[in-house]
């Protein structure tokens, strides 16, 4: 089923953190000093992406788990340098403070957003992403999530690296230019690339260039481990040897960068609120929380998609 308005599935975490870390705290806070820069960053993002995109649906997946116990496992260094204690992640304590705060107005306005244990939002958006009809349009500026590019099914990711005004709607051939592999090898080339800030080492000496050749010419990484064992595959000594080497940290982080796409997920409403749910909490929260004119902006946004 195909319909003619996209699902907008956003990164909630990926957006805040950008809107958190944009806005100064002095010019977005209430008279008693308090910074709301996260949450109204978020919602003029949300609404500027409600004018330009013109969605019938939107949901924003949440971190309930954001460093899964099975992906530790596998690979136990797997975003271990954020984590200030136990399992707890680094946050700055102004933006953790805000973010019941923007769940508040998201429930009142109408707007899913949810996480499930055991995950991280990019499986929240992964499964929707399979599951939900087409089109759907991934909102993150988190790359990993070029993999769920797919322009069969509808897919497209709108990478936010840049900003929201600065929106890279990307299909295949985009990631095709970017990375020089196709979106559905996109994991594969990342455990080969690895990635320092989500603690994954990669195999020693393959850089992008590379990894992104290893896998035109043999495709995902189990093709490549696979073509180790021909003599006349091709590969250059040293190479073979580097990849041999890592055979086994490769085959525990394929799964760890490729996105969960069958996460059981809670029952929920997609479709966008022409109006708020419950206009007055969210005027309650707005005037509590100095509000005003990113809560109108929004509303404002509802309002002329339904026009």
């Amino acid at each position: 089923m195909v319909t003619a308005q996209p699902l907008l599935a956003v990164d909630a975490p990926s957006l805040y953190f950008r809107a958190f870390h944009g806005i100064p705290e002095k010019a977005a806070q209430t008279a008693a000093g308090e910074p709301v820069n996260a949450v109204r960053g978020f919602l003029d993002m949300i609404a500027q992406l409600i004018r330009t995109r013109r969605p019938d649906r939107l949901v924003c997946a949440l971190d309930a788990s954001w460093r899964p116990a099975w992906r530790v496992a596998l690979v136990p260094s797997y975003k271990k340098h954020r984590v200030a204690h136990g399992d707890v992640e680094v946050v700055p304590p102004n933006l953790e403070r805000q973010i019941p705060i923007l769940l508040e107005v998201l429930a009142a306005v109408g707007i899913p957003a949810f996480g499930v244990d055991g995950y991280e939002a990019d499986d929240v958006l992964g499964t929707l992403a399979a599951t939900q009809p087409a089109p759907v349009e991934v909102v993150s500026g988190d790359r990993d999530l070029f993999q769920l590019v797919d322009d069969e099914r509808g897919t497209r990711l709108l990478y936010c690296g840049r900003g929201v005004a600065k929106l890279e709607d990307a299909d295949n051939a985009l990631v095709l230019a970017k990375y020089g592999v196709p979106a559905r090898w996109y994991a594969d080339f990342a455990a080969m690339r690895g990635d320092p800030s989500d603690g994954l080492p990669g195999v020693a000496g393959v850089g992008e260039k590379t990894a992104a050749r290893l896998v035109s010419r043999y495709g995902g990484v189990e093709s490549i481990l696979a073509a180790l064992d021909d003599p006349d595959a091709g590969f250059a000594p040293g190479l073979r040897a580097k990849l041999a080497d890592s055979r086994e940290y490769l085959d525990k982080a394929l799964p760890v960068c490729r996105v969960a796409l069958d996460v059981k997920l809670p029952s929920f409403d997609p479709a966008l609120p022409r109006s708020p749910k419950d206009a007055d909490a969210l005027l309650a929260l707005a005037e509590r929380w100095n509000l005003a004119g990113s809560a109108r902006r929004l509303v404002d946004a509802l309002s002329g998609v339904a026009a």
